[in-house]
């Protein structure tokens, strides 16, 4: 498929994600097209039957398939080496990288007495700035697996240092009937960890 279908292709299901943005929208804060480029190339791929017909801000069955979505989930309270390296290689699994934003009382659950700089919406700012991920979101309340529902993803990318197991997962992944690839992400960096930089810190780090 021609790389620049894709890009249609994926703005419309990450606008079907969070209508607030459309999905013009959304490339031309990429890419310098033309909204009669962007028509054109929508009728062309409905056409072809990747767009729905009736309703062009729709990816059919056959649109969906033809993308690869990879989703990521973390703190994200501290933007490290670790974290870029780790999130690169997640993309390089598909052609949409979605990353969850784990909310703070949820972070709190998994690691008692965790200390949480930023807030959820600040976390969420901070990794959508990075050019490589499509798009950053806040985990839903309750568990992981309501925001892997929502997103419907291909691919979940696990870090090297996560707790969740793939077997775990995967089987609340079937449970839900939802066919996710699972993976887990190695580093080059291992020593780079968001609680040791906070440790070493200490309290200087919540001063900043």
């Amino acid at each position: 498929m021609d790389p620049f279908d894709k890009v249609i292709l994926s703005s419309l299901y990450l606008s079907n994600l969070i209508p607030e943005v459309s999905s013009y929208e959304r490339i031309r804060s990429r890419l310098p097209i033309s909204k009669q480029i962007y028509d054109l190339k929508v009728h062309e791929l409905s056409e072809k039957g990747f767009i729905d017909k009736n309703d062009k801000s729709k990816l059919t069955f056959i649109g969906r398939d033809a993308i690869k979505v990879v989703l990521v989930g973390g703190v994200f309270d501290l933007i490290h080496p670790g974290h870029i390296h780790t999130l690169k290689a997640a993309k390089a699994h598909g052609d949409i990288l979605i990353v969850v934003i784990a909310r703070t009382s949820t972070a709190m659950k998994i690691k008692e007495g965790r200390r949480i700089y930023h807030n959820e919406a600040l976390r969420q700012e901070l990794v959508s700035s990075l050019f490589f991920v499509d798009l950053a979101i806040i985990g839903r309340e309750g568990t992981l697996y309501d925001t892997v529902e929502f997103v419907k993803p291909d691919v979940i990318a696990l870090g090297y240092d996560q707790s969740h197991t793939e077997k775990e997962i995967a089987e609340n992944c079937t449970r839900r009937n939802l066919n996710v690839r699972l993976i887990r992400l190695n580093t080059p960096i291992p020593v780079t960890k968001s609680s040791k930089i906070k440790d070493e810190l200490g309290e200087s780090f919540y001063n900043i």
